[in-house]
């Protein structure tokens, strides 16, 4: 069966007892392309590509093809600020660390696309560093991100180019806020408010990356991205219910993306990549880039 409303992923959670990352793991079982246990074992080596591209990306070192980019994830994991050794601080560390890997050419997961790949494992990955949690709850977390994900591809679009940075980032981050909740054990309510109340955050949300990279602002928007899914989660799990139906939010977020403006969506024409600065620098950095011999 091919979800495609998030309110009747929850009215099957509901309705049976159990979490949206059962309704996914039972929908891709029955689409009977792939059994239960394969798809299990899909996410846990997801998981593990996440793992392995935070580790990388936190101790430093990395630097993005142009050079803009490489090294915040690094600070992050000594902030001088208030929030500093806390999920937040560690969630956002671990955003920049993934999205600092992918600038550099490393292997990622794409969730659910390369541009906003740090969210979902920054959240998860922050919260499981001060939760006991274990990888099967991990897995399960994913399988729910899933869920959300495939509803805004159905819906709204999933692309930068289509729709703008918020069905990337902001999808990003709404995936990473239902999965969070779930992970938590908050209930299946629960989880889709936090989905709705993240990503009405985001949206209208412009993609325009200097130079054409994904760069910057990308990496960045990544670290705020997953502190808007944090805000979520909290607001979710205590009790507050977003007015507007998460599907109508998605929707919305699907109307706006097909009236955005070309320059903001993913065409370096508008936004951020057409400011002085960032004209200026996608010039000397393209040049640079060009002007590296072939290995």
């Amino acid at each position: 069966m091919r979800i495609t409303a998030l309110a009747d992923a929850l009215a099957e959670a509901e309705r049976d007892g159990v979490s949206l990352g059962e309704v996914a793991l039972r929908a891709e079982a029955d689409a009977g392309l792939r059994t239960r246990a394969e798809v299990e074992t899909a996410l846990a080596r997801a998981l593990k590509v996440m793992r392995g591209a935070v580790d990388q990306g936190l101790p430093g070192g990395f630097k993005s093809v142009s050079g803009l980019v490489g090294g915040d994830a690094q600070k992050m994991t000594h902030p001088k600020g208030p929030l500093g050794g806390t999920v937040f601080t560690d969630a956002i560390a671990r955003a920049l660390a993934v999205q600092e890997v992918n600038a550099a050419m490393g292997v990622i997961v794409a969730a659910p696309t390369a541009g906003g790949a740090g969210v979902l494992p920054g959240v998860l990955l922050g919260l499981a560093s001060h939760r006991d949690v274990t990888d099967e709850a991990l897995v399960r977390a994913l399988a729910t991100a899933g869920l959300i994900g495939a509803v805004v591809a159905v819906r709204a679009s999933l692309s930068g180019a289509e729709g703008g940075c918020q069905a990337e980032t902001g999808a990003a981050a709404g995936m990473a806020a239902g999965a969070g909740v779930e992970l938590l054990g908050g209930s299946p309510e629960e989880a889709v408010h936090a989905v709705a109340l993240t990503m009405q955050g985001t949206l209208g949300l412009v993609c325009d990356p200097l130079g054409g990279l994904v760069e910057v602002p990308c990496v960045y928007r990544n670290a705020t991205g997953a502190a808007m899914a944090l805000a979520g989660i909290e607001m979710a799990l205590a009790g507050v219910e977003f007015p507007i139906p998460v599907d109508e939010v998605i929707d919305t977020m699907g109307e706006i993306g097909r009236s955005m403006d070309v320059r903001y969506r993913e065409t370096a024409g508008g936004g951020l990549a057409a400011t002085p600065t960032g004209r200026k620098l996608a010039r000397e950095r393209l040049v640079q880039i060009k002007g590296k011999p072939k290995n």
